[in-house]
């Protein structure tokens, strides 16, 4: 189908970019595309402009700042998980963009076009809820940070205000002593995720001392597994584990589909919870 008329810009500057947006309420940015594309082509939405910020040396790459790593919104999916900024500080984020879809969509699809579409079946966006990642959105009016808890809002909907465009995200390091996994069950590669977990673990003395499990697909945004990660915290690697992650989907609401129900979301839950938590944890 062919989409709907529209305009295109490509500003040369991320201020120009701010300035398009915000003379025309109905324009869109368009990143690497792989959203918003097909969406245009099914014409399930109308964009009157499209603000290209590809071309944004400021938008794109990894960057170590200390105790956070900054990843640019344009930054590809390949060039997250091939980073050794990414690698080295927040490896997490770098095991899950390796799972999303294939190499083709990994080579355009962006590291902030993913996060801003907020489609709780994206991988990335349980990540960095998961790790606490902070969202800078810029506009005319200045920066603004976000925390991840406070970002998703609702399905296929964030908290970025008309105007603003995300410029990147800061993800906290969290040091020695953490192992992290992500769990993905899906149809084949190029398939949102059914379920997914994302999972960061840190154990001490034999035991675990504290979890952090972010869930794929359980609900109209991405969420945090609290009773389970409560559950964790000074639990001894074997059945307790198991039993603790029983409580993975308590408080989701997963959606009904042609892929699955609900119930068998949350027993997918529980099992990727184990999968997960046990991996990161460094158990065999």
């Amino acid at each position: 189908m062919i989409p709907a008329q529209f305009d295109y810009v490509r500003p040369d500057s991320l201020s120009a970019a701010c300035q398009a947006l915000a003379s025309d309420e109905d324009a869109k940015v368009l990143a690497g595309g792989q959203s918003l594309l097909p969406l245009l082509r099914l014409r399930l939405t109308y964009p009157s402009t499209l603000v290209d910020v590809g071309r944004l040396p400021e938008l794109k790459g990894a960057h170590d700042r200390g105790d956070h790593v900054f990843i640019g919104a344009m930054t590809t999916h390949d060039e997250v998980l091939r980073s050794g900024v990414v690698k080295d500080g927040c490896p997490l984020v770098a095991i899950a963009a390796a799972t999303v879809a294939d190499p083709a969509i990994r080579h355009r699809g962006t590291f902030g076009g993913s996060l801003a579409h907020a489609d709780p079946a994206g991988d990335l966006p349980a990540v960095v809820l998961a790790l606490d990642g902070v969202f800078v959105a810029r506009s005319e009016e200045g920066e603004r940070e976000i925390p991840a808890a406070e970002f998703f809002v609702d399905y296929l909907e964030s908290s970025l205000r008309a105007g603003e465009i995300l410029v990147g995200v800061k993800i906290p390091k969290l040091g020695a002593g953490w192992g992290f996994h992500y769990e993905k069950f899906h149809r084949t590669a190029q398939a949102w995720a059914i379920v997914g977990v994302a999972a960061a673990v840190k154990r001490s003395d034999g035991s675990i001392a504290e979890a952090r499990i972010g869930l794929t697909n359980m609900g109209p945004t991405p969420l945090r597994a609290r009773a389970s990660e409560e559950a964790l915290r000074g639990v001894e690697l074997g059945d307790q584990v198991r039993q603790a992650c029983e409580a993975a989907a308590a408080d989701t609401a997963p959606a009904a589909d042609l892929h699955a129900q609900p119930d068998y979301r949350r027993h997918l839950a529980k099992v990727l919870t184990h999968r997960a938590v046990r991996t990161a944890a460094g158990a065999s």
